[in-house]
């Protein structure tokens, strides 16, 4: 491993640990000519997934493209910052574990829905409305009239799935103070 200082390539583990339920090791590495301390990230490198797009094309599955596609329908929500990693984590341990090698692009969506369903209805939404190509308000609104006849039930105030907390300290945002911004 470099050393992002110097690019020395002698290194000395200094402290290892365990993460996202021993899936990923972190390593606290020191040079061994500048004595900078970096952290590195080690993950299993599984069998590659294969996309099959809409068009018949393949493509090697791209995390980042998943990610990135997450993060902007949960920009702005009261989510924890790692929202889109762990849903994207989980929507990878759920490709992987239908054995297949190839996967079409829709599977993706579909399951990138299924997560944003659970995590926020607003980034669920948002997603969904460019995934779905709704064509007019009223295919919105039947996607958001589902939504809400999902979170009321006979007898209880409507609620919904709270967002995942977030990971920052202070106060989460609420509808009330995006208001007065």
């Amino acid at each position: 491993m470099r050393c992002p200082n110097c690019g020395e390539r002698e290194s000395r583990v200094v402290d290892s640990r365990d993460l996202d339920e021993a899936a990923t090791v972190r390593r606290r590495r020191e040079c061994m000519a500048c004595t900078t301390r970096f952290t590195t990230y080690e993950r299993v490198e599984a069998a590659r997934l294969t996309i099959v797009k809409r068009d018949g094309t393949r493509q090697d599955f791209q995390r980042r493209k998943l990610v990135a596609g997450l993060q902007k329908a949960l920009t702005r929500r009261p989510v924890a910052a790692d929202a889109a990693d762990q849903a994207a984590d989980a929507i990878e341990a759920a490709l992987r574990s239908q054995g297949a090698n190839e996967v079409p692009s829709r599977r993706i969506g579909e399951l990138s829905m299924e997560e944003l369903r659970r995590i926020d209805h607003i980034a669920y939404i948002r997603f969904a409305s460019v995934y779905q190509s709704f064509e007019d308000i009223e295919q919105l609104k039947r996607e958001v009239d589902t939504l809400l006849a999902e979170r009321v039930e006979p007898g209880l105030p409507a609620s919904r799935p709270g967002p995942v907390p977030a990971s920052r300290s202070g106060p989460v945002p609420t509808a009330a103070s995006d208001r007065r911004r």
